[in-house]
């Protein structure tokens, strides 16, 4: 062999050796360094524009963390986030848009009950797995007719249940309700109703409000004149401030109680007073400040909740869900693997569909059988005292 030949075979192995240890892992796959594409339908204007805002930042802190985490393998997350201005038919377009882009691995939908309830069948025809934070059952139920629609939100029951065990603890016998006028509003009375028919509380009286309603007067004066010993406000953050602010005007002095759907900031604002002494199932991780960090897990939501507060100036209840959306969707997408830059949607949504997690808002658990993976463990009772929420004692 000519020295010109030696020397240009000798290269042309050091060129294919490197190759293979630069761009090969285990098991001859080449390494993956394609960005984790997650698309984000949020509420960010219109009526619900409190709370999609809440989970934009929840997401954008989020991926900030997983980018520096040093922990997704060389990859990073990129988030493609789109306004459904809290509009269904505007939110089904971007649902659309979104699955029709091949690099996206997985959609996160905000909190509008009617568009994740209206997306499911395109989710499922585009087999694009969607993670939503709307809170009603059928959203991710029936389970069969939604394979790939999953739902990280409290559930109407375990909501009620919880609500039924503290009025009971209370002695009180007779409420008021007043309802979100949407699909988990309905869903919402139906449980409770189920709770106090074998508990023995009776509703003496039960109106609805609207999403996009700014004043909720004629709704309380129903309330107050049936003369309850308590009310229990199943709405969205803004309509349960309006509401408790409205029934002390008319009248009522007894008892508040709030699901978790109405959980929205940290601080109530110029509601503080009507609100003071309200009851509110939520998640722990919303008084965090007032738990002794005694797990991991505990402390892991203690810094969650500094965190989101050092950059936001405030804490939003709802910004967890967001969160966790995004954390169980890269886990998903890292343990999926797939060939290299090549996105595998059917293989993330069937790691999705058995994750398991303690995560900021709790205890998280997918199964087949299951898509609402939000354990009823996760719920704790909180009381709103000198203007905030505080852990009840």
């Amino acid at each position: 062999m000519t020295p010109f030949r030696s020397a240009t075979a000798t290269a042309l192995a050091s060129t294919l050796l490197a190759t293979m240890l630069t761009g090969c892992q285990f098991g001859g796959q080449a390494k993956d360094n394609t960005p984790i594409v997650i698309a984000a339908d949020l509420e960010l204007s219109g009526a619900a524009a409190g709370v999609g805002k809440a989970y934009r930042q929840a997401l954008e802190l989020k991926r900030d963390q997983l980018n520096a985490s040093g922990a997704l393998n060389g990859r990073t997350v990129e988030l493609l986030v789109k306004d459904n201005r809290s509009d269904a038919s505007e939110s089904l377009r971007n649902i659309a848009d979104f699955s029709n882009d091949s690099r996206v691995s997985a959609i996160i939908m905000g909190g509008c009950n009617e568009c994740a309830v209206g997306a499911v069948r395109t989710v499922n025809e585009k087999q694009i797995p969607t993670v939503a934070l709307a809170a009603a059952g059928a959203v991710a139920s029936p389970v069969a007719d939604r394979r790939y629609v999953f739902k990280l939100a409290p559930n109407a029951a375990d909501n009620a249940g919880a609500l039924t065990v503290e009025l009971r603890r209370r002695n009180i016998r007779t409420v008021g309700v007043l309802r979100s006028d949407d699909a988990y509003g309905r869903e919402g009375v139906q449980a409770l109703r189920g709770e106090f028919d074998k508990a023995g509380i009776e509703v003496l009286a039960e109106t609805s409000v609207r999403g996009t309603d700014t004043e909720v007067d004629r709704q309380a004066g129903t309330l107050a004149a049936a003369k309850p010993e308590a009310l229990v406000l199943w709405t969205a953050p803004e309509q349960a401030m309006l509401g408790a602010t409205a029934v002390k005007r008319a009248g009522f002095r007894g008892s508040l109680f709030l699901d978790a759907a109405a959980a929205g900031d940290l601080f109530l604002g110029t509601a503080g007073r009507a609100a003071d002494r309200a009851t509110m199932v939520f998640t722990q991780t919303m008084v965090i400040d007032d738990v002794i960090a005694t797990t991991p897990a505990k402390a892991a939501r203690r810094q969650w909740f500094q965190d989101y507060t050092a950059r936001f100036g405030g804490y939003h209840g709802s910004s967890s869900f967001a969160g966790d959306a995004l954390q169980l969707i890269v886990d998903a997408e890292l343990r999926a693997g797939g060939p290299a830059g090549k996105v595998d949607r059917d293989g993330l949504r069937d790691v999705l569909e058995t994750s398991q997690m303690d995560g900021l808002s709790g205890p998280i658990r997918m199964t087949p059988d299951n898509h609402s993976g939000l354990m009823p463990q996760a719920l704790t009772t909180l009381v709103a005292r000198n203007g905030r929420w505080r852990l009840a004692s």
